[in-house]
């Protein structure tokens, strides 16, 4: 019998960092399993926080965050969504994927359910696994036009114990964007069924016809049940500096407070003047960057798109592509090969959820070059090994 509680015990790592792990740093590959690109965070944002340590920002926190970081961030949703948000809303915890974990211990516990869209990044599932709840997956459903989520699947999903549904637009692995009227029908179906939405929102500005990804605090009143997810990480190349945000209810500032203290204490200080400058002065950094993902999906769709072994969903938003290999049945041994081989680092699709062994995913929040360079490795190996798997 182990020490720990059983789900705990039957924790596993990532497929993702399971490859990863074995060639971290190594020069001689390039690296597109993780979710960042090779740009450094911009350097206004860098000198806010040596400034901030400076000046002493060095002590503890407001548990739900900064009071001049909560209102800048309240006048970066109020412009980009046309909204009012009311500050009690808003708590600045840590990392967006801490925000996760606790939205995911909010609303979730043992004897109750939830629901995952998926493909998802697996973190997710780990978060929901460790509540002590059970939990299935909804899957997007893919077609020459890209992904897309059913309704109808998620209605038929739903239990009496269902209690929180967790959906992420853009989507990480698969670059689907939720429509506003989906949005608007999911948020209609939770209200009706009393479970939780927890919108991952982290990637709303990598969307390529607009400023923003629709989002449900365009539609959402304040007592909905919702939880909305948000950070620096995506839109201003933050991804080390681990600062998120989430959007509750305002009745929940007491809890939101008491949770925040309980998990991280409070963000550190000197980060969250980072945070502050970031949304002060970084759109133009959010369009040069938003330019540069653009250049690589088209590099993507141009090298994989039309390949008679591959077939390639459009990705609509997110900086990802989740690619299928025609007659793939293990991505793992596949990844491997083509780390092993040349040189190149994937995230395998099994660690996504259930159905998609015949799918890796690489982020193309690259260089152009550089991914021009490895997308070319990944077709040689595939060409070079297509018999192995079968048509």
């Amino acid at each position: 019998m182990g020490m720990l509680r059983e789900d705990i015990e039957a924790l596993e790592q990532n497929g993702i960092t399971r490859i990863a792990m074995t060639r971290l740093g190594d020069p001689d590959v390039i690296p597109l399993w993780f979710g960042e690109g090779d740009e450094v965070t911009p350097g206004f944002i860098r000198e806010a926080a040596k400034q901030a340590l400076d000046e002493g920002y060095t002590f503890y926190g407001h548990m739900r965050g900064r009071a001049e970081l909560r209102e800048a961030i309240k006048r970066y949703l109020d412009g980009l969504y046309g909204i009012d948000l009311d500050p009690a809303r808003l708590t600045v915890p840590g990392s967006s994927m801490l925000a996760v974990t606790m939205a995911a211990q909010m609303t979730l516990s043992d004897g109750l359910h939830g629901l995952i869209v998926t493909p998802h990044w697996p973190n997710i599932d780990r978060a929901f696994r460790v509540t002590g709840a059970h939990f299935d997956t909804v899957r997007q459903r893919s077609g020459a036009h890209g992904w897309r989520l059913e309704l109808d699947d998620v209605r038929a999903a739903l239990r009496p114990e269902t209690r929180a549904l967790f959906v992420n637009s853009p989507c990480n692995p698969t670059g689907w964007v939720m429509s506003r009227e989906a949005q608007a029908a999911l948020l209609a179906l939770a209200r009706e069924h009393g479970f939780v939405i927890i919108a991952d929102e982290v990637y709303h500005r990598t969307v390529f016809d607009a400023e923003a990804a629709p989002s449900f605090l365009e539609i959402a009143r304040d007592d909905d049940p919702l939880i909305v997810v948000n950070g620096f990480s995506k839109a201003y190349a933050m991804t080390g500096w681990r600062l998120g945000w989430m959007v509750t209810p305002s009745r929940y500032a007491e809890q939101m407070a008491v949770l925040s203290e309980c998990f991280n204490t409070s963000a550190p200080s000197f980060i969250q003047r980072a945070g502050v400058a970031a949304l002060q002065a970084g759109e133009a950094e959010v369009a040069a960057l938003r330019a540069q993902y653009r250049r690589g999906r088209e590099c993507v769709v141009a090298m994989l798109g039309g390949h008679p072994l591959i077939d390639l969903p459009y990705p609509a938003g997110a900086f990802y592509a989740f690619p299928r290999v025609r007659g793939l049945r293990s991505s793992l041994a596949f990844v491997q090969g083509v780390l092993d081989e040349e040189n190149v680092g994937l995230a395998p699709g099994y660690t996504f959820g259930p159905g998609n062994d015949a799918h890796f995913r690489l982020c193309y929040a690259h260089s152009t070059a550089r991914l021009e360079e490895a997308l070319a490795r990944v077709l040689r190996y595939v060409e070079r090994h297509a018999g192995a798997w079968g048509d």
